[in-house]
């Protein structure tokens, strides 16, 4: 199972624009995109409406049942784009605002969790995720942000699952090392 299943309250909803990260990653299946949303009840997607995450959640185990994980990654890398973020200036700072802009995007009284950014040397760190999404959405994601703020004087970028935990395997969050 490579995204959460747990009962979420219903009252959990996610803002259109993050949702947007959808069509914006399948342009090029947009019709295909547009039947799974639809079949998830968003339908039309409008980027100034609050969706039930369940439904978010739902569309996003079709992705990845019928067309697969790299379109569910696809998806996490078009989130810094279509999503509302806090302003961002450095890679710490992308990091660090990741669950900010999570927090931005969704709303409701339980807890859906986050992102938590720790810092483990002076160009390295780890970003847990213990929220309902997949692994691949979270790794596109932390790619994404990782490339648009690499400082000029960083020659890569290493983004790596850490082994153990894993939301794949029914555990409450996964933890990304991130080396530059």
């Amino acid at each position: 199972m490579s995204v959460s299943q747990s009962v979420l309250p219903t009252q959990t909803e996610v803002f259109g624009k993050a949702v947007s990260a959808i069509l914006a990653a399948m342009m090029a299946i947009q019709s295909r995109a547009e039947r799974i949303l639809a079949a998830n009840g968003i339908s039309p997607l409008r980027e100034d409406t609050w969706y039930p995450l369940e439904s978010v959640l739902q569309t996003f185990r079709d992705i990845q049942a019928q067309i697969g994980p790299n379109t569910v990654r696809a998806v996490g890398r078009k989130i810094p784009e279509t999503a509302p973020f806090p302003a961002i200036h450095s890679m710490e700072e992308a990091l660090r605002g990741l669950d900010v802009a999570y927090q931005m995007n969704h709303r409701g009284t339980s807890n859906i969790g986050g992102y938590h950014y720790t810092p483990t040397g002076e160009r390295s760190g780890r970003v847990l995720c213990d929220n309902p999404y997949p692994c691949e959405f979270d790794e596109g994601l932390i790619d994404a942000l990782t490339e648009r703020y690499r400082p000029k004087d960083s020659f890569f970028i290493r983004v790596t699952h850490e082994p153990g935990a894993c939301r794949q395997h029914d555990d409450t969050g996964c933890t990304y090392l991130v080396a530059w």
